[in-house]
């Protein structure tokens, strides 16, 4: 496993936020990795394990999220939130060029950034999410958010897992189930086995457009003239391939792949998706 440093800053409204600082070149400008509603900097591991030391990656647990702190006001558990707190990031690593990779929500967040800070974005992927998000991926979202769960040990955590997830991913074996039970989850103090976020943040999720609460199309938009990429599960319930298609049209510069045998998100470990990162880095000047 790459080697990194632990990093923290603070939000405008007093949080203490961490993330993972893989070390890599200089003379390129870091990717910053964004995860998903329920996810955290762990599920970069296996992107910073194969492009760390050639690329610095910083991998960010939003708020509410692993070594994060919880926020106060649960409404806080939203985009525009989380984009001051990434812009505090940025000022305080002095961050002027950047490559964005943000999977589901961090994708949305990826799109807003294009549209708010296009100048300072040099590539950037989007993986299986878009700025029209299917009903059924999203009741599906709904139905499990927030809700408390645990387990005894990590291989009940795991078969928990894999119970609730594997029309997504029906190629999983119990190795591949125990290694997502423990980027999701972490041991509690009370010995038990818990999901790694804060159970509020499904509180602005309940609301009608709280997913995102912006026009994704406009943040897409601004993604022209940039290399990216737009990965998208085969068996996506969230991101349907006329979406995936259209982005494509619209966003000249945005390679379409789709990752097959897998539901939302990628891991950005499959061949498809390895082949397709490496391409897209290439084309960063």
């Amino acid at each position: 496993m790459a080697e990194y440093t632990d990093g923290f800053w603070w939000s405008k409204d007093g949080l203490r936020l961490h993330y993972r600082n893989y070390a890599g070149s200089t003379d390129r400008p870091p990717i910053l990795c964004l995860p998903g509603l329920t996810r955290n900097a762990r599920d970069f591991e296996a992107v910073a394990d194969r492009l760390a030391g050639d690329w610095r990656l910083i991998c960010v647990d939003l708020r509410g999220r692993g070594e994060s702190a919880y926020a106060k006001d649960p409404m806080t558990y939203a985009p525009l939130t989380y984009l001051q707190d990434i812009e505090a990031l940025f000022a305080e690593l002095a961050i002027t060029r950047y490559i964005a990779f943000g999977t589901s929500l961090g994708g949305i967040l990826t799109m807003l950034l294009a549209a708010t800070a296009r100048e300072t974005m040099a590539a950037a992927l989007i993986n299986d999410v878009g700025p029209l998000l299917e009903p059924a991926g999203i009741d599906r979202i709904r139905g499990y958010v927030g809700k408390s769960q645990s387990w005894p040990t990590w291989l009940h955590a795991a078969r928990g897992i894999a119970e609730a997830n594997a029309a997504a991913f029906p190629g999983y074996v119990l190795e591949d189930w125990l290694a997502m039970a423990k980027r999701l989850c972490r041991l509690a103090a009370s010995g038990r086995i818990v999901f790694d976020y804060d159970m509020k943040i499904a509180e602005p999720f309940k609301i009608p457009g709280g997913e995102a609460g912006f026009d994704m199309w406009a943040g897409l938009d601004k993604l022209a003239g940039r290399p990216s990429l737009l990965l998208r599960g085969g068996l996506s319930d969230l991101l349907s391939a006329a979406t995936a298609t259209k982005m494509g049209e619209r966003v000249a510069e945005l390679a379409v792949v789709t990752v097959p045998d897998v539901g939302p998100a990628p891991t950005l470990d499959e061949p498809a998706a390895r082949i397709a990162i490496d391409q897209l880095l290439a084309r960063v000047s």
